[in-house]
């Protein structure tokens, strides 16, 4: 299974908030991904007011999407500016607040309280600060992550995850030799040495 070139690329966080500040989101998707609606089904598996986790969220509209169904969303997102987008895109009201644990990090909540967004790093986060969820989205966060923090990221994915959770993942497939990424080039036996 060969990357390519992928391997040791980093994308710094640096690089990340410049890509929100210039607009050059071309990840962002203004309607929702198709492919949660198709999958929503495995997802909820006919369970309601779930705990669902949005790593590296971005102003994903599936957050609200999902709110309004009666779960309780929290992401994560290093830009604060992608947060407050969101809130402010979907005429939100917010509070903010420090999270003692992390220093530096902040959260963004809904004044209805079912939607938590954490600025911060996501290896910063853990189940003691955020608890575990019966459910996770991840459509753009594993092929963001560096190649290099991939069994990192995976490994804290799994320690957030109640015991009859379920995950979610969208990949890309492409030439990894071709294109440099982000998004990540992730081959399927690499998903399942990396989650077992």
């Amino acid at each position: 299974a060969d990357i390519g070139s992928q391997k040791d690329r980093v994308v710094t966080e640096e690089e990340w908030l410049q890509k929100w500040e210039m607009g050059n989101i071309g990840f962002h998707k203004e309607q929702g991904h198709p492919l949660l609606r198709k999958y929503l089904d495995v997802l909820l598996k006919g369970r309601s007011g779930l705990r669902i986790f949005f790593p590296l969220c971005g102003k994903a509209v599936e957050m609200k999407w999902l709110a309004d169904m009666g779960h309780e969303v929290v992401g994560v997102e290093v830009s604060e500016q992608a947060l407050k987008e969101f809130f402010a895109e979907h005429s939100l009201p917010y509070c903010q607040e420090p999270v003692p644990e992390i220093s530096g990090a902040k959260k963004l909540q809904s004044t209805s309280g079912n939607i938590s967004l954490y600025c911060c790093s996501i290896y910063d986060l853990s189940s003691s600060v955020v608890g575990k969820f019966d459910g996770i989205w991840d459509r753009g966060a594993l092929v963001a992550v560096n190649p290099c923090d991939r069994q990192r990221y995976v490994s804290l994915m799994i320690t957030l995850m109640e015991r009859n959770s379920s995950y979610l993942l969208v990949t890309v497939s492409y030439d990894p030799n071709k294109h440099k990424g982000p998004p990540f080039y992730v081959p399927e036996s690499e998903i399942k040495s990396l989650f077992g």
